[in-house]
């Protein structure tokens, strides 16, 4: 029997973290008698009184939001990073350690409108969008403590996002996480390895084949990648190795704009639904040297499997063990790939 990708159990290394990820496309023939749910209703109105994300309305913490018209950020009310948490840790015998971390956590809401999602907002707004990411960035950056930024969006409330406003997060801390620092060492070894950045030379292989590309641009291309988790998992990476959002100029941070516009409305065109995710952008560590080997990239990690109802949950095996999928990435890219490119509530 010849080995095929399409059938037979087999696991492949996600380059950025250098784990390994169990693929076993054949358990995609099971019949699904699981969890199934009622799809939630995703009509909004334009302005809620009660949100306390929608413009000129009073926030949880008792300030009232100023009448934005525009992409509007703030210093999250319940921060899990404080700047005044006092230096502090314990190390019993190397087996009982812990340190205190400091940070500062904004919002970025993305519009005045409370049911605008990014694939329906319009392409100068999501620049707007950007272009406050960079503002934010760069002013957290200026605070030599703080050592790495992480942009990311939570959408939908299965992905714990406590307001349904459009918003984004940006947490900044006096340590590089675990995701990020993972994916720093695989970029050293490659560069030190190749005076290359591992991207890159992805992205040669990826055009390539064209197997797991789901859209792109003069400037940015969306794919499933080869390692993927998530069934719906995507990485949109830019085609000019920068480090930082903010190295984008202004032809590259519209095209950022379509590329994030024309991705989510794929999802959304998938189920016929508000399509649930987590995104976050990767940027190099800041105060930290140049970081000539990072590449920055922006990844989408949504939870729904078969419909709008129906998720894949992280449980068993993956929590046990390592994480598993049954749906190739190849699969998935194909699926995305022939969506149409008009949001299904335009149609």
């Amino acid at each position: 029997m010849e080995f095929s990708f399409e059938e037979h159990p087999h696991k492949r290394l996600n380059i950025l973290t250098g784990d390994w990820i169990l693929v076993s496309p054949h358990r995609t023939k099971r019949p699904w008698q699981g969890k199934v749910e009622d799809a939630a209703i995703t009509e909004r109105p334009r302005y809620d009184p009660q949100c306390y994300l929608c413009p000129g309305n009073k926030r949880s913490d008792g300030s009232t939001n100023p009448n934005y018209k525009a992409p509007f950020a703030f210093t999250n009310d319940f921060s899990s990073l404080l700047t005044d948490t006092p230096d502090g840790g314990l190390n019993v015998k190397g087996l009982l350690q812990a340190k205190s971390e400091k940070g500062i956590c904004r919002v970025v809401c993305f519009s005045p409108r409370h049911d605008l999602t990014i694939p329906q907002m319009d392409i100068e707004n999501i620049v707007e969008v950007i272009e406050l990411w960079k503002k934010e960035f760069q002013e957290l950056a200026k605070n030599e403590w703080i050592k790495y930024i992480q942009i990311f969006e939570n959408k939908g409330d299965i992905m714990g996002c406590s307001n349904p406003h459009p918003h984004g997060q940006i947490w900044s801390q006096s340590s590089v996480p675990v995701e990020p620092e993972k994916e720093t060492i695989q970029f050293k070894k490659y560069f030190e390895q190749n005076s290359r950045s591992i991207l890159a030379d992805y992205l040669i292989e990826e055009e390539r084949s064209k197997e797991r590309l789901v859209c792109e641009n003069e400037h940015f291309i969306a794919l499933v990648p080869f390692w993927a988790v998530w069934p719906y998992e995507c990485i949109i990476i830019s085609k000019k190795q920068v480090q930082y959002t903010h190295q984008f100029n202004v032809e590259e941070t519209i095209a950022l704009a379509e590329i994030l516009k024309a991705l989510t409305i794929k999802y959304d065109n998938l189920f016929d639904t508000s399509f649930p995710y987590s995104s976050g952008i990767h940027q190099a560590p800041v105060n930290d040297g140049d970081h000539l080997e990072w590449h920055w990239h922006m990844h989408f990690y949504p939870p729904l499997l078969r419909s709008a109802t129906v998720k894949k949950f992280m449980v068993g095996y993956e929590m046990m063990a390592n994480p598993q999928r049954d749906i190739t990435a190849e699969q998935a890219a194909k699926k995305l790939r022939e969506l149409p490119a008009v949001h299904y509530l335009s149609k």
